[in-house]
């Protein structure tokens, strides 16, 4: 079966491109390369052993995301990653982050319903929960107001994908993919987490500062009620994550899926604090880390971390990997690709 992957040579959707390669599905990858680098088409091809099939297309512009997924009217899913993503940046640029992120799926929606394209994975986030004290959060667990725009986007694009099933005319049947914090990168060292310019997420900072790209890492915040006072999230390796897109992809074709919307935790159910993952970090690299702690940042919460018990019963999914696994194969992607 061809699936479209869009945002498919960014940090998550590469690692999926492999996983879908793997479990024999045809892959078409769009991107817009906005935050990738056309590099990692080539990284990609020299994990799956041939060249993937590559559009480049802005798809929050409705016309060119209509003719990109015309040239490809066999396909038959969509996992649909293409959107913005960081959590302070949606705060600076929040007109940007809604005309993207809700956009774009709009536009994929509306080339789906016209190229009868039956199944959607759609990736969202933890963020949708808010800044909630139910822990561990469950699918059932109620979505608070969002801390950014970036995870009111999120939470508008399940909202969306749920109105959608609802109505007899959509012949989508769609599942939103709640992902906890992805690190670590491929056991090739070939492919892993890249960002244009300045990191905003964790582990990308820590690797590129042990590197010496970076002059030193901000922790931000020691003041938190978590054990270290410092914010406790659900890291999940990014295998493990892509491996769930294949996992939902398989179980919409089931006879065991029944509803045409399903939400769904992905991570590992363990929660760890920015200096655990630095602990992690030092013991698995044997570099010793420059931080220092800085103040709180807007958007960020104390502490969230997964049930997955849900995912795992009815996907038939589960993390294999552990924290060090995730820190260690970071590092070896980081000493790679600087020549280390």
């Amino acid at each position: 079966m061809k699936v479209i992957v869009t945002g498919g040579a960014g940090y998550i959707g590469s690692h999926t491109v492999v996983e879908l390669v793997n479990a024999g599905y045809d892959v078409v990858l769009m991107d817009d390369l906005s935050n990738s680098s056309i590099d990692m088409l080539d990284k990609i091809g020299d994990v799956i052993g041939k060249k993937i099939c590559f559009i480049k297309v802005d798809l929050s512009d409705s016309d060119a995301c209509a003719k990109a997924f015309k040239t490809h009217v066999d396909a038959k899913a969509v996992i649909h990653f293409a959107a913005f993503k960081s959590v302070p940046e949606s705060i600076s640029k929040p007109n940007e982050y809604y005309r993207n992120n809700i956009g774009s799926l709009l536009n994929v929606t509306t080339s789906m319903e016209k190229y009868d394209m039956p199944y959607l994975v759609f990736s969202s986030s933890c963020t949708v929960y808010g800044d909630t004290k139910e822990l561990p959060v469950k699918e059932s667990t109620p979505m608070l107001p969002p801390n950014s725009p970036y995870g009111h986007t999120k939470q508008l694009g399940e909202h969306i994908l749920k109105n959608l099933s609802s109505t007899l005319a959509s012949k989508i049947k769609s599942i939103a993919l709640r992902y906890f914090n992805p690190v670590g990168a491929h056991p090739s060292g070939m492919i892993g987490e890249l960002p244009n310019g300045v990191p905003g997420n964790l582990m990308p900072f820590i690797t590129q500062t042990a590197a010496g790209f970076r002059q030193q890492l901000s922790v931000f915040g020691d003041d938190y009620n978590t054990p270290d006072g410092t914010a406790v999230r659900d890291y999940i390796h990014v295998v493990d994550l892509a491996s769930a897109h294949v996992k939902a992809l398989d179980y919409m074709q089931s006879e065991k899926s029944k509803e045409k919307y399903q939400v769904f935790n992905v991570g590992t159910g363990n929660g760890s604090s920015v200096l655990e993952v630095i602990q992690s970090f030092e013991r698995t690299s044997g570099e010793k880390l420059n931080y220092k702690i800085a103040p709180r940042r807007e958007g960020d919460i104390a502490m969230i971390y997964a049930d997955a018990k849900y995912t795992m019963e009815t996907i038939n999914w589960s993390a294999k990997y552990n924290l060090d696994d995730m820190t260690g194969s970071a590092w070896a992607w980081e000493k790679k690709l600087r020549g280390l």
